[in-house]
Order: C-alpha cells, then structure tokens, then sequence
C-alpha cells in the first residue's frame, strides 16, 4: 500500500507540472465568439464551439479555445482528436446550457451531451454546465418511454487530462463520466443535482488508469463517485459527499468478463445525509472480476444509512433470476482506517459477501461509529478478517 501511495503522489506531481510549466510559453487562442457564437442563451452555439474546437486542436502549439462570460445553448457535440499540440486547454468563463427541459430528447436520445474523444493533452478550466435535467427525471420518475439520458461531460479515451474548477449542475443521467483513459485529475468540482433526481451519479469511472479527484463537493442523486470494472490506481481525496449514493466500487458482475478493480484509495473524505458511505456492490452473478487493494481512510460519516457496506447480492427491482445466483467476483484486501461518526441505522457495517467467492483480508482499523449516541452494531456474512484498535463493540471479526 505505501508503494501505492507513493505511485499516487508522482502521478500528482506530473499533472501539476504539466499545468504550471506548459510545452510552450506562447500560444494560440481562440474564442468561440468569433466563430458565431452568441452568449444569449437562446442561439445555438453548436457549430461555433466545434468551429473553434477544430482550429484549436489543429494548432501546432499549445492552443486555447475560449467561451467567454455568458449562456451558451449548445446540443449534442463531440470535440474529437487527436490534435495535433501536445496540450488544448478549454477555458470556459460562461455557462454552457442544454437546450430547454421540455426538450430533453434532444440530448436524452444520445448517451453524451459533451464529449471529448481520443485526446493526449487536454485541460478544461472553470465553467458552468447545465443539464437541465429535470423533465427528463420527471419522464423517468412516471415510467413512460423515455430516452436513456445524457452524461453531462465524458472523457473518452483522453491521456493526461486535467478539469479544475468546474461547476456542472442537474444532469439528466451522470454529470461526469470517465471512460477508457490515462491519467486524468479533476479539482475542486462542484456536482450537483437534487437527492431524488434518478441517477444522476457524480462521476463515473471505468476502464481507466491513473484517477484523480481531489478537494471536490458532490450533491447528487445516486452514487457521487462509481468506480466501474477494469479500473485502477484510483485516489479520491478531501472530497464531500452527499446527498447521494456513496462512493461506490461497482456495480460489478454485470457481465461474466469484466476486468477487475484494483489500486483504490479514498482519504480524507465526509459523508452527510447519504444513503451509503463506503460501499462495494456486485451483481449475484458468476463473474471473472475482482476487487483487491482498496483503502479507505481518514472517513468522516454524518448521518449516514449504511456507512460501511459490501453487498455481493446487489439486485435492484428483485429481478428473481440473480438472486439465486452468487456473485464471482473476487474481494480482497481491503482496508478501512480511522472511519468515524455517526450512523442512521443501527447496524453500520454491513459485509454481506459471496457464499462461493468468500471476502478476506478485511481490516478494521480504529472504525468508531455511532448510533443514537450508542456504539453501532455490524453484520457480516462469507467475510474474513481482522480488527484492531477501538472497533464497533460488535465487530466481525
């Protein structure tokens, strides 16, 4: 885990490098306004930000593409690589809007509004984005035929990319979702999207290397960070959680190939008023997958329902068939230290672990949660481990 911990800290180092010393001290700009834009919240800005997007990322040098103040309605939009500038920074001053709520289709029938492909080099600083979102959840929340919703902002196949100080708020699906990259920080974000607004998680991670989420504050309607299969060397830290869902690994055994998880550290973080805090769930299905190496530490839980959970027969809606299976996935080594506060419920740890694939090498480590002003309880199932230091009266192990 120091090894880990070490590779983590390196990782951090060359991100803030690659911001504080660019590859060239000049560089081009160009701002969307001059490209047809319109900052009224009315036009559509569509074809300008791709106009600016292309003679940006065509840049031989360092390259800007600039949205200044104002509201910018823009659609479904794609700003596709490779570039040809090792570094393309969006700089977004202004909000950027979706179109109107009672026109959710618009974006809701494709699965990104924004979406950045196939970059090597990219940062994208400050700004408002705005969903819109709630119709959409409206048309979820009543069971008609609704689209499947958009993630607000993907990164999809992007090395070395950082976002800093974004605001992105009432998502109709995800707000963020990072998928198949290397090496990407997000920095004081702000998510946020109203406790029943259906899945509306805050960020999304899965087939990528090299995370980072740091001094962020996430409000959303589902899990506020999901970490999804074939993900690794993942670091959250001093991040606020809630309402929401919890930081999740999972779900995973949704398919019986998917790669495993592993290298997870989440640090200095603080639950409050979410459903869950610490939370691992797998599908009860066979699967080749796994869960190893994960720490939580330094954990602040405020209210929490289900501070501590494993749940290895995740199955929303009780579909019948899965529950009679068990899950595949393998967990490991998986350490909780310093986690305190208070809980919702009585029992605040609650390690509900496959029959077939047993957990092991859980530890506990000075976990002190309170129910009621009352040491809270635990429940644990097919889990192996140790506890030390000042642990629920009632520990497993």
């Amino acid at each position: 885990m120091a090894n880990l911990i070490v590779l983590f800290s390196l990782q951090l180092i060359i991100l803030l490098l690659i911001v504080a010393f660019p590859l060239s001290t000049s560089a081009a700009t160009y701002n969307v306004l001059h490209y047809g834009a319109k900052p009224n919240g009315r036009t559509d800005s569509t074809k300008p930000f791709l106009l600016a997007w292309s003679m940006a990322c065509k840049s031989k040098k360092p390259a800007t593409m600039w949205i200044p103040r104002g509201t910018y309605l823009v659609k479904t939009i794609v700003f596709g690589g490779p570039c040809r500038s090792k570094r393309v920074t969006v700089q977004i001053d202004g909000k950027i809007q979706a179109p109107p709520s009672k026109n959710f289709r618009i974006i809701g029938n494709y699965r990104n509004w924004i979406l950045f492909h196939g970059i090597y080099g990219l940062t994208i600083n400050g700004g408002i984005l705005d969903g819109r979102g709630s119709n959409f959840w409206d048309c979820r929340r009543s069971g008609a035929n609704c689209p499947d919703g958009a993630v607000s902002l993907t990164l999809q196949n992007v090395r070395n990319g950082i976002i800093s100080g974004l605001k992105s708020i009432d998502s109709q699906y995800s707000h963020m979702a990072i998928n198949g990259c290397n090496n990407i920080m997000v920095r004081r974000a702000t998510l946020i999207a109203p406790d029943q607004s259906p899945n509306t998680d805050g960020i999304d991670i899965q087939s990528s290397t090299g995370v980072t989420i740091i001094d962020s504050s996430i409000r959303t309607g589902d899990d506020c960070i999901a970490i999804g299969p074939g993900t690794k060397k993942v670091l959250v830290q001093r991040v606020g959680c809630g309402p929401g869902h919890g930081i999740s690994i999972g779900s995973l055994a949704r398919s019986p190939n998917e790669d495993g998880v592993e290298g997870i550290i989440v640090k200095d973080v603080t639950f409050t008023g979410s459903d869950n805090g610490l939370r691992i769930k797998t599908w009860p299905k066979p699967s080749n997958g796994f869960v190893k190496n994960v720490l939580y530490q330094n954990i602040v839980m405020n209210n929490v329902r289900n501070p501590i959970i494993i749940d290895q027969i995740y199955c929303p809606g009780g579909n019948s068939q899965c529950t009679k299976q068990h899950s595949g996935i393998k967990i490991s080594g998986v350490t909780y230290l310093n986690v305190r506060g208070t809980s919702a419920t009585p029992v605040a740890i609650k390690l509900h672990c496959s029959a077939i694939n047993p957990c092991n090498g859980i530890k506990l480590y000075h976990v002190k949660l309170t129910y009621s002003k009352k040491p809270a309880t635990s429940f644990c199932s097919s889990a192996t481990g140790i506890s030390k230091g000042q642990v629920l009266h009632e520990s497993c192990f």
